[in-house]
């Protein structure tokens, strides 16, 4: 009896040492931590679903989340600005992806892309989804200033393989027993991802130069990958309708693009989205950068980009 006892004790505490804790800001790196973690842990996040990373306020709750977690991981101060405060008392390991050797990431206003790391971090801007009237400049988002850090950067999936990368050494590093299995989990995402990738690089390659607009300059990375460009930003606040002026200038916009898609983030599509596309050729649809409503499993990171290219291929192909 005592050998069988202390056979149970081994097993409880080799079971809990394999147990590691890991938070992630938003869904979409817990999507890819999901992944690497396949068959033995599941990753938490801190945002429930439909809340802003931009602009969410931390409960006691989620204060405790963050103190207590073995790994954290977050985009970085361009994204969730309200993190580095509580972060500043964490002393456990915590990774800021934007800052990994090896991401590509871009800026607002630019046309290519940027592999170092020499950009400024502007944390005085939002991004949140609700924005000031854009004028009659539908380039970007009114608060997407030139030159800022496109913080989306989950969106390309070169970037979601370093980041995958990343999770893998640090989880091999706390629960050594299972390191064999957290490299196979990461060979296994980074071959599902370029699998993915042949399936649907064809299916956007066909929609190149047709026209779209965005409430939120969300999509870049996204676009950047498969030669798509949005051909404007309708950023407005949600509450506020804009001015009689403001909007017959982007109506105006719509009608000379023809038949076109203009593409909303849930949970809530702007009202604007009614007004501006009646009696024009527009049809509205969804696009979710976050993920939203998908199941975290291994191929929840995947089932995210495949939504993106099908809702666009839906509407555009539609046209």
């Amino acid at each position: 009896m005592l050998r069988l006892f202390c056979l149970f004790t081994l097993l409880f505490v080799a079971s809990a040492q394999a147990e590691v804790r890991v938070l992630t800001s938003i869904k979409p790196l817990q999507l890819i931590a999901a992944a690497v973690q396949d068959g033995i842990g599941s990753p938490d996040v801190l945002l429930p679903s439909g809340a802003s990373p931009h602009h969410y306020a931390l409960r006691p709750s989620d204060v405790r989340r963050v103190r207590d977690a073995d790994l954290l991981y977050w985009i970085g101060p361009d994204m969730e600005a309200f993190l580095p405060r509580v972060l500043s008392s964490r002393d456990k390991p915590q990774v800021a992806v934007q800052d990994l050797p090896g991401m590509t990431l871009r800026h607002f206003g630019d046309s290519h892309s940027h592999d170092d790391h020499d950009h400024d971090h502007d944390h005085d801007h939002d991004h949140d989804h609700e924005h000031e009237p854009a004028g009659n400049d539908l380039g970007h988002d009114h608060d997407h200033r030139p030159g800022s850090l496109d913080a989306h950067l989950w969106l390309a999936a070169d970037n979601a393989k370093v980041i995958a990368a990343r999770m893998a050494a640090d989880l091999a590093k706390l629960d050594a027993a299972n390191a064999a299995r957290y490299a196979a989990n990461l060979q296994a995402f980074e071959a599902r991802l370029d699998a993915l990738d042949g399936r649907i690089r064809p299916q956007l390659a066909a929609l190149q130069g047709k026209p779209y607009f965005v409430f939120h300059e969300a999509f870049d990375y996204f676009e950047a990958a498969y030669g798509l460009k949005h051909a404007g930003v309708f950023s407005v606040l949600t509450e506020v309708q804009p001015g009689a002026r403001h909007v017959a200038a982007m109506r105006k916009t719509l009608q000379q693009a023809g038949p076109s898609c203009v593409f909303s983030e849930p949970p809530l599509r702007p009202r604007l989205a009614e007004t501006l596309s009646a009696g024009l050729p527009v049809k509205l649809a969804e696009l979710d950068a976050l993920g939203g409503a998908l199941p975290v499993d291994a191929t929840g990171y995947e089932q995210l980009l495949e939504n993106l290219a099908g809702g666009l291929s839906e509407c555009l192909n539609s046209l």
